[in-house]
């Protein structure tokens, strides 16, 4: 692989990155984030912010990792396979040099895993230069790149990012910000988008605001980022969130112009933003993750409470959930499984043998503290089961007399079209079986799921009043834009 500076007039090559820990194997069946983004303008040590924003970020993505600078006459940028750390090695980041640029890190849940979709995405079109970085998913993607290729064009990657590009080269305006919003009238979905050119940053979210999307400061200069937790990464702060339906325009001459290519429609954030994917540490419309997931422990302990010994949460995610659980029920709170955090990436393909020991890689069983201890396990979802299974056994055979586990979520019946990566439906265990027999085939002594009235109340978003409901479709169906058969069949992130 080449992992070398390119200009914007070059092109790249690439091999693909195998995580043999967290492939799609189904060794380890939890969510994943599609993207997380970031973005700066005005300040002379853009790409060095940028690098620290997307550490904060990793989390959202570890399959790919880039950043795009422009200086007011062009663009560097570089972008590579593997973590943040991975890709920006040695000088690299000296070489970008500008005051304007976007970030991005990726996991792939639709296109490929190449180096040709890492983002940001790098285009040359009659008004120049021009980079995007998305967080999210298009669901009409396949339908207008089809349309897209009858009439002639051609794509270079499998990102359906691409589509975008590809809509604002044959608009009829030559004003960037124009060609914009005519491209995002014309696509449905879950977004966050950063535009760049030589000269100007754009900002953009979906109209139904499916993902977080803030906007920070540091001094004069203006950041963006998927949370707000980069912006403490950076020793910004946070100013307010980007709007559904808001279009941000930024450059030398106007400074910032507030306009926007959408009203807002029906308010549909993630509600998985809140309980499995947002760090413990960001807030989402000014509501901190880790309260409201301290808050889901609670209302799941007054829901479902059972005698026990300890409450241990399944790491990281659920930490927080189970510290609630403990409060709310008196039992103590123990470190009863602890996660492996060096077990890194490798190229290598593991035998069957030694998938199976996958989830002792990653955690491990605490004998002193769970040896015959009746313990509540909290975790934040269940997928396909798999997982659930191998952590129960892995707190039997460390001597635990029960098991009794809490999810502090519905059970995840779904899938989900805006960018997260799940399986197909017939793979969702809740999809396929009762709340019983899931008990019995993940060998737990107890099972219950938070109630989707539950989980709303801990978020502690207003729903009505203010329009700021939640995408809660994985859990019951409903999903807040139309979803085809052509979209459940090609539908994933970038």
């Amino acid at each position: 692989m080449s992992d070398e500076i390119k200009t914007s007039q070059e092109l790249w090559t690439g091999r693909f990155y195998n995580d043999g820990i967290n492939s799609h194997d189904g060794l380890f069946d939890k969510l994943r984030e599609e993207c997380g983004v970031f973005g700066v303008f005005g300040h002379s040590e853009a790409a060095s912010l940028s690098y620290y924003g997307l550490h904060a970020l990793q989390h959202r993505g570890q399959e790919s990792a880039g950043i795009c600078v422009a200086d007011g006459a062009g663009f560097k940028y570089h972008r590579g396979m593997g973590l943040v750390k991975e890709v920006f090695v040695n000088d690299t980041l000296s070489t970008l040099v500008g005051t304007s640029a976007i970030a991005h890190v990726r996991y792939s849940t639709a296109g490929e895993s190449k180096l040709a979709n890492a983002q940001p995405l790098i285009f040359k079109y009659r008004g120049g230069d021009l980079a995007i970085a998305t967080n999210g998913n298009l669901t009409n993607a396949a339908a207008i790149k089809q349309d897209l290729e009858n009439q002639g064009s051609i794509f270079q990657t499998t990102s359906d990012t691409e589509v975008v590009a590809h809509l604002i080269a044959r608009s009829k305006h030559d004003d960037i910000v124009l060609a914009v919003k005519e491209a995002l009238l014309k696509v449905d979905g879950a977004y966050a988008f950063l535009f760049q050119t030589k000269d100007k940053l754009i900002a953009a979210r979906d109209p139904h605001g499916l993902r977080p999307f803030v906007m920070g400061r540091l001094g004069n200069a203006y950041l963006f980022a998927s949370e707000t937790c980069a912006f403490d990464a950076v020793g910004g702060t946070y100013y307010r969130d980007v709007e559904p339906g808001e279009l941000l325009v930024i450059d030398t001459k106007s400074g910032i112009v507030e306009d926007r290519f959408s009203p807002i429609k029906q308010r549909a954030i993630c509600a998985m933003e809140y309980i499995y994917f947002a760090r413990p540490d960001s807030d989402i419309d000014s509501i901190n993750i880790h309260s409201a997931r301290k808050r889901m422990g609670r209302q799941l302990a007054l829901e479902a409470f059972v005698d026990a010994d300890i409450v241990t949460g399944v790491p990281d995610s659920s930490i927080s959930a189970a510290i609630g659980y403990a409060e709310q029920t008196g039992i103590p709170y123990e470190l009863g499984l602890i996660k492996n955090r060096y077990t890194g990436r490798t190229f290598i393909q593991p035998s069957q043998e030694l998938r199976e020991q996958g989830v002792k890689m990653k955690l491990s069983a605490v004998r002193s503290i769970v040896a015959g201890k009746r313990v509540v396990m909290i975790d934040d979802s269940i997928v396909r089961g798999t997982t659930s299974l191998r952590i129960v056994n892995l707190l039997r055979e460390a001597g635990a007399t029960e098991v009794h586990v809490r999810i502090s979520s519905p059970p995840f019946m779904n899938p989900c079209y805006y960018g997260i990566d799940t399986p197909d439906r017939k793979e969702l265990i809740a999809a396929q079986k009762s709340i019983e027999e899931i008990r019995q085939a993940i060998n737990a002594d107890s099972l219950h799921f938070l109630s989707k009235d539950g989980l709303l109340g801990s978020i502690g978003r207003p729903n009505v009043e203010l329009n700021r409901g939640h995408c809660t479709a994985c859990f019951d169906n409903s999903y807040p834009t139309r979803i085809t058969e052509e979209t459940e069949i090609g539908c994933g992130c970038d």
